[in-house]
Order: C-alpha cells, then structure tokens, then sequence
C-alpha cells in the first residue's frame, strides 16, 4: 500500500535511472528500453519511477512510450523535481514538462529528488499542493529526506499530506533502519528503497563468493529454492513500509527481480542476512 491512501503499489518496481542515458540523452537502446518497461509492467512491476534529470529528460519519453500500451489507471508512474527547480513557478513548469514527456494527463506521485536548504521548504510545497489540487499530480513525496525534513514538508500541507519518501536501501545501507523507517511507518509515509542492491556490489560481490555473507545468502536462497538476488531484495522489503524499484533492461532480470516478491522471509532468515552483513565483508 502507498502510505494511508488505500492505493495499492507493487512491492518490487521499476528504476529507470540509466535508462535513455545518465543526465544526458542516450539514444542508443531506445527500443530495448520500451520492450523491458512493458515487459516489467506485463509481469507485474506496475510502478514505473523515473525523474525529470534522468537522461536530461529521455527516461520520462520512454517510459511514456512504453506505457501507451496499456489503459493509463494500470500504471503508477512516479517522477522528481531536480533540487534546482524548487522555486514555487520552477515546480509548475517542471511539472509541466514532465507530463509532456511522460504524455500523461497527471502523475501518480510526484517527489522533490533532493532537498535544497537554499530555496523555502514552504514555497516548493505549496506549489506541489497546488499541482495536487489541478489534478497534476495524485500524491506527494520527498526523496532523500531525512526525518526533520519530512516533518517540515509536512507542516506545509493543508490539503493533502506525505505519502511516501524514497532513499537508499539495501543490504549494504542500513543507516534509515534507526530512524527513518520507525518515524515513516508511524506516520504512514511509504519508503521507497533505491539502489537495493548497494549500487551493484551485490552483482560484484556474488561473482566472486568467498566471503562469509555471501555464503549465508546463498544459503538462504536455497532453503527458499529462490536466487541470491531474489533473497537480497525480498529483504529489503521485508518491513511492511517498504517497496523497491531496481532497474534493469534484461528479461531474465526483470523476471529475477518480479520473483522476489509474493513470498517473505522468516524472521529468523532475515535478522541472519542482517547480521551478516552488519558484521562486514569476511
């Protein structure tokens, strides 16, 4: 579920950070981009989350490429104002220019990518609650927030409130595990985990498979008769609050991926993964 609003979201999404380029265009694989998105939407990763900066703009083209392909209520797509577009009319026509590229009439959620002391927290929301109430925009959400800044967002909302905060998390980054996560399931903010594979080392650690932890991993995933990465995953959205968007434009990954939810951890099988990477790379 998406916070306190009964709107169901896929518990494992889709990135698309990289997809059409890094923070320029990158036209290259454009076709394979929107095959792999409606791939992922087919299996069941509905949520699509992707930002105006990613590939100066040719993630939103593509995933509005993509999603022509199905009746538009079918797909939760989420996007992000870049931190330099927080003044109250940047916001509006930033809105704008996504949902040109998106080719959407609104956006399910819409979140600020990054805060930025340099511009009032209050102006940014006010202009996000007046997309809210245009019908812009469905939901509201920060990125990479901390607990006193997600409060303050708040307190700028009259109309509508916080329903999700999407920030780093994987096995490899836990730091939101002490606060963040508590004060968001207390609150009824959603957290979306970006990067839940610890930005690839997941990837380059199992390639190489000496250490402990990855011996526990793999142990794990046989006794769930799942993959490494479907386990890593599955963790990390093992806290009832907590969904994932990893990126991949590969079938066979995207289908990895899809299989890592439907099924949880015990608890015992999770506090092991926790401990063994809390105790290091051995």
């Amino acid at each position: 579920m998406l916070g306190r609003t009964g709107e169901k979201l896929a518990a494992i999404g889709l990135g698309t950070w990289r997809i059409g380029g890094g923070m320029t265009p990158d036209y290259s694989m454009d076709k394979e981009a929107v095959e792999a998105i409606r791939y992922a939407v087919e299996l069941g990763m509905t949520h699509i989350d992707t930002a105006e900066i990613y590939g100066g703009g040719h993630a939103e083209e593509l995933v509005g490429e993509a999603i022509k392909a199905f009746p538009r209520e079918d797909v939760f797509i989420t996007s992000k104002v870049w931190h330099t577009n927080l003044r109250y009319d940047d916001v509006l026509k930033a809105c704008e220019r996504s949902l040109k590229r998106l080719q959407t009439s609104y956006i399910d959620l819409y979140l600020i990518h990054w805060p930025n002391p340099s511009i009032p927290l209050s102006e940014t929301m006010k202009a996000l609650e007046r997309l809210y109430k245009d019908g812009k925009i469905r939901y509201i959400g920060v990125s990479n927030f901390s607990v006193s800044q997600v409060e303050e967002a708040r307190s700028h909302l009259s109309q509508t409130d916080i329903v999700a905060n999407q920030v780093e998390y994987s096995l490899y980054e836990r730091s939101i595990e002490k606060d963040l996560i508590p004060y968001c399931l207390e609150t009824g903010v959603t957290v979306v985990a970006y990067s839940p594979l610890g930005r690839g080392r997941l990837i380059r650690e199992l390639s190489i498979g000496r250490s402990r932890r990855i011996r526990v991993l793999r142990e794990v995933a046989e006794t769930y008769s799942k993959t490494p990465i479907q386990v890593a995953l599955n963790w990390v959205i093992w806290k009832e609050n907590v969904v994932t968007i990893p990126k991949s434009i590969r079938k066979e990954h995207l289908e990895e991926n899809v299989g890592a939810a439907g099924w949880r951890l015990s608890e015992r099988d999770y506090k092991r993964l926790a401990d063994a990477w809390a105790s290091g790379r051995k």
